[in-house]
């Protein structure tokens, strides 16, 4: 039930389908994490999408917004989204985390310089709040990671999951940050657990809507 479920998408290319996901069923989700992905409507095949991944077109802040608002016939409110890339990222080129943004605040009507930013070590967060001061997207600038989910492996109570490919220890775990990003740290239920679990806590929006996350795998 997808009115009802944390929706995980299996594959860090699906960054771009996190995207899509949440410009055509903005109704549904409630909130999104886009994690090295692409603005939506960026390509409209596979020769494209490989062009978007790293060539910058240098597209509008309006015309990406419109693209989200022609996708469905839903006014609001929208996703509260957090994005995630890399500095180094050489397959998904960072200028489209940039867009991504611009995407998203253009749709919320918010301003394009940040109502906050932060250093967590030598990574860098943004966050752009509305006029009531309510946070509606965070972008985190993660030093020097290449293409993946930054993992924060051997960090305290922050620790969460296991290195692998795609799964890069950066020092920052992209999961606890957008849990607390979506508040859902304040009524947690776990998941099943497997082998190397990800817990991975799941609150229902009132409005019920779910969340979206752009994941490789969640085990």
């Amino acid at each position: 039930n997808a009115d009802e479920s944390l929706v995980l998408a299996r594959s860090v290319r699906h960054g771009a389908m996190a995207s899509v996901m949440l410009a055509t069923y903005p109704e549904v989700f409630a909130g999104g994490a886009i994690i090295a992905g692409l603005p939506y409507r960026c390509a409209s095949n596979v020769q494209q999408a490989f062009e978007a991944m790293f060539t910058e077109h240098g597209h509008a802040a309006q015309a990406l917004g419109d693209r989200v608002r022609a996708a469905s016939r839903h006014r609001g409110p929208w996703p509260k989204i957090s994005v995630w890339h890399g500095t180094s990222d050489p397959i998904v080129k960072p200028f489209n985390g940039e867009d991504i943004i611009r995407q998203w605040t253009n749709v919320h009507g918010l301003s394009d310089s940040p109502s906050y930013q932060e250093s967590i070590g030598s990574h860098a967060r943004r966050v752009w709040n509305d006029a009531n001061g309510k946070a509606l997207i965070e972008a985190f600038t993660i030093s020097g990671m290449a293409h993946g989910v930054p993992l924060a492996t051997t960090t305290g109570g922050e620790s969460c999951g296991a290195a692998g490919a795609f799964f890069l220890d950066v020092g920052i775990s992209s999961t606890h940050h957008v849990a607390r990003f979506w508040r859902l740290h304040e009524s947690l239920v776990e998941m099943p657990r497997t082998a190397a679990p990800v817990s991975v806590p799941i609150q229902i929006p009132t409005d019920g809507r779910a969340f979206v996350i752009d994941r490789k795998s969640v085990v």
